[in-house]
């Protein structure tokens, strides 16, 4: 399996990716904003050194009790950290929003991380246009609104459902198979039983034969859990990391980049089954509506 992604190709067959996180913004959750764009590249930097493969890239908070920041001003601090970017690693452009993904994919960017959950094509389109990867996340509902109501009988079989529709919407905007990427959408619209469902039946998505990003980084259903803050949620994070990886996670979107490129190596070196795969011997999940 491999990611096309406007001139690059990313693979799969040696171990999951790092997607190391930059949050441009003053009131990221986690604590670890940054506004000065020469010191957020100079975090980027770090980032790589630490072993992040991917720079995912916020200039917006996804946090639903503040209120979207003007288009232009997002679209200008993300085209701020592009043009100072000078490094070949791969980019994630973190909006939602079609009008500043048109503003900055033609400034460069390698992926377009899409956390509206596609409701037009717009978004897949502009990928299209412009050859950038598409990240497909799901969630319920306009972003920067709180869905905390929303539960599922079986989170499972909507995400089935929803990346079927999404995947097909995006092939028909011009998006390429191999430029999409699948993400879960952790904390998104979700309780916390819906949560822990994901991480316990992630293999279910292999069926789409596409890259799994899963958001691991402090989430909120890990606060749950531990009863701690956001910045002090590391150690649950490479629980749930671990996890996934051995359920077939390809990408793991983190805070702490070298913690997560330490536990990745350390599964590799503990065995992985085959090449390309950390993940057990298990014979293969039962399609989602075949369960009772």
């Amino acid at each position: 399996m491999k990611l096309s992604a406007r001139g690059i190709t990313l693979t799969f067959t040696e171990r999951p990716l790092v997607m190391g996180i930059v949050n441009l913004v003053a009131d990221s959750f986690s604590g670890d904003g940054i506004t000065d764009t020469a010191a957020a590249v100079e975090k980027a930097r770090g980032l790589v050194a630490d072993g992040a493969d991917i720079i995912d890239f916020v200039a917006e908070s996804a946090r639903t009790n503040l209120v979207p920041i003007p288009e232009d001003e997002e679209a200008a601090q993300l085209i701020r950290f592009i043009e100072r970017w000078e490094s070949p690693m791969p980019l994630s452009i973190n909006t939602w929003r079609p009008g500043v993904a048109r503003a900055v994919l033609p400034r460069g960017g390698h992926i377009l991380n899409d956390i509206g959950a596609l409701p037009t094509d717009e978004n897949a389109r502009i990928c299209a246009d412009t050859g950038a990867a598409l990240l497909i996340m799901h969630t319920v509902g306009q972003p920067k609104v709180p869905h905390t109501h929303v539960g599922y009988d079986n989170i499972m079989t909507r995400l089935d459902e929803f990346f079927e529709e999404k995947l097909a919407l995006a092939a028909r905007a011009g998006v390429a198979a191999d430029a999409t990427i699948l993400d879960p959408g952790i904390d998104f619209a979700k309780q916390r039983a819906d949560n822990l469902r994901i991480y316990r039946e992630l293999g279910l998505l292999s069926r789409f034969e596409r890259p799994i990003l899963l958001p691991v980084s402090r989430k909120t259903v890990i606060g749950d859990i531990l009863g701690i803050p956001a910045p002090k949620r590391d150690a649950g994070t490479i629980a749930c990391l671990v996890s996934g990886a051995l359920r077939g996670a390809n990408i793991f979107r983190v805070h702490n980049a070298r913690a997560a490129a330490q536990a990745i190596q350390a599964l590799k070196a503990l065995g992985a089954s085959s090449p390309g795969s950390i993940a057990p011997d298990f014979p293969p999940p039962p399609h989602p509506q075949a369960r009772p």
